[in-house]
């Protein structure tokens, strides 16, 4: 399976590559990872990942910034419905809107915005960063076989993605109230948290995410 891992200067791509092919290795899927920047690699994916460590409008000009890319990434996810994969950042980019230092757009993938975190709990510090529990709202999707309701994920940020439409939320995690830990629709998904670094739950998900046929 080919899978491009975009590189546009915001994304932690060393772990994510490593926990990517480590998933591969341990669950004996054969693999051609790229890191890359260039729309060539995208078109001839099996699979896209969209990292993303960041402010949202940054990461959106880093995105842009590369020449073609984002109308490569329409084609590919939307039209050809390749399956993709946002990762924090790369998530909340599939958004309408990111409201992070004013309001910009984003993919317009998922009717929705990206909104500061609001915890109920003022003693709870923005960023959010740290082990959550998982709340499996969609526990049959595919890309969340395997993980048990409860499990602990990472997560490091500010804002997060609140869309119009809660038949999306594949999952949450409770931060001074519900926050948006996974996302799905068609032949997409995303998490705000980083699966790189949330060891035993984050290789079951990626592995099941090189395993999705949608």
């Amino acid at each position: 399976m080919k899978v491009a891992l975009i590189d546009y200067g915001s994304g932690n791509l060393r772990s994510a590559a490593k926990a990517i092919q480590r998933a591969a290795d341990e669950n004996a899927l054969t693999l051609d990872l790229k890191v890359t920047a260039r729309v060539e690699d995208v078109v001839a994916a099996d699979a896209i990942v969209l990292p993303g460590v960041g402010a949202f409008a940054d990461c959106y000009r880093g995105l842009s910034s590369l020449d073609g890319m984002i109308a490569a990434l329409n084609d590919q996810v939307i039209t050809k419905a390749k399956p993709f994969l946002g990762i924090c950042v790369g998530m909340q980019l599939m958004a309408s809107v990111g409201r992070e230092h004013g309001e910009h757009p984003g993919l317009g993938w998922i009717d929705g915005a990206v909104e500061l975190l609001t915890p109920s709990d003022p003693a709870l510090k923005i960023p959010h960063m740290g082990w959550n529990q998982l709340n499996l709202l969609q526990p049959q999707h595919p890309v969340l076989a395997g993980i048990a309701p409860g499990a602990h994920a990472y997560f490091v940020h500010s804002y997060h993605m609140v869309p119009r439409d809660r038949a999306v939320v594949l999952a949450e995690a409770d931060y001074g109230g519900p926050v948006l830990a996974a996302i799905g629709r068609d032949n997409m998904v995303g998490t705000q948290f980083h699966p790189e670094k949330s060891q035993a739950t984050g290789l079951r998900l990626l592995a099941n995410f090189l395993r999705w046929r949608p």
